[in-house]
């Protein structure tokens, strides 16, 4: 069966006349359809017969980003399964009760079992159960610094800000910009506080996503000629307490919940 190893081995064979006829904006956009299996190869009009002949039998083994959070979550179940909660839960200052840890997930109480199950009333999705597993599994509990950095900030964030940027801060200052009034609601929804911050802005509110692992919120309204800005920021302990990688996933899962809730309330 054929294989390609990228949308880009599929790419070579097209004309990249971007003529939109198999229904796509440019032959980039269709190669990497047919890469993920959306689309097929056959869907382009101006293919020779014999290059379908030779490559039509192509089935995407993609794996979507879902199916890849979903066995990252699964992992980190497993090894909860292998851990004492009740250690954990002395380790990180939290309450241990009934074969549950609890801890403070946006000012809520979020329990997790000892199969890894998280107990909520809040709604959790996959980009923030990631975080609240690591953190009970690698979280160090050190004690917050009050120091406050970006994730460009962070060893290695530097190469990954670009994509930090697009997944999270962006399209949080979407949200802030079309409903900016909503936007300050939620964070008061959500525990946020008020804070001063030597970095200009509107608002500056401060989220704890969980007990020691706070973030701050910085959202500047546009002004005349001037876009508005906003930025996220870190604590300086936030790789001890979540790591990089829990970093990225906390801001990109607090990010689906605003904008969620933002088209709820907008009726949209």
């Amino acid at each position: 069966m054929t294989q390609f190893n990228g949308p880009i081995d599929i790419l070579k064979m097209l004309d990249s006349s971007n003529c939109g006829k198999c229904h796509k904006p440019t032959c980039l956009a269709f190669a990497g359809a047919v890469f993920k299996g959306q689309s097929k190869l056959d869907d382009c009009p101006k293919l020779e017969s014999d290059v379908i002949e030779k490559y039509g039998d192509y089935t995407s083994s993609h794996i979507s980003a879902d199916q890849l959070g979903n066995a990252a979550i699964d992992h980190l179940k497993n090894r909860i399964a292998q851990i004492d909660l009740a250690s954990a839960a002395q380790r990180l200052g939290a309450d241990y009760e009934d074969g549950k840890l609890t801890i403070k997930c946006l000012g809520k109480d979020v329990s997790i079992t000892q199969d890894g199950s998280i107990i909520t009333e809040i709604h959790v999705n996959l980009w923030m159960a990631g975080p609240i597993l690591t953190y009970i599994l690698d979280g160090k509990g050190v004690e917050v610094s009050g120091k406050w950095v970006t994730f460009r900030d962070l060893d290695g964030g530097e190469y990954k800000y670009p994509l930090f940027e697009q997944r999270c801060e962006k399209p949080l200052k979407r949200v802030a910009d079309t409903y900016t009034g909503l936007f300050e609601d939620m964070l008061q929804i959500f525990n946020g506080k008020k804070v001063d911050y030597h970095y200009f802005a509107d608002i500056s509110i401060m989220l704890h996503p969980l007990p020691k692992v706070p973030i701050m919120i910085c959202y500047s309204k546009p002004v005349d000629d001037l876009e508005s800005t906003l930025s996220i920021f870190f604590d300086s302990t936030i790789v001890d307490n979540l790591g990089f990688d829990g970093a990225f996933s906390l801001g990109a899962g607090l990010t689906l919940m605003f904008e969620k809730i933002a088209l709820r309330h907008s009726g949209r």
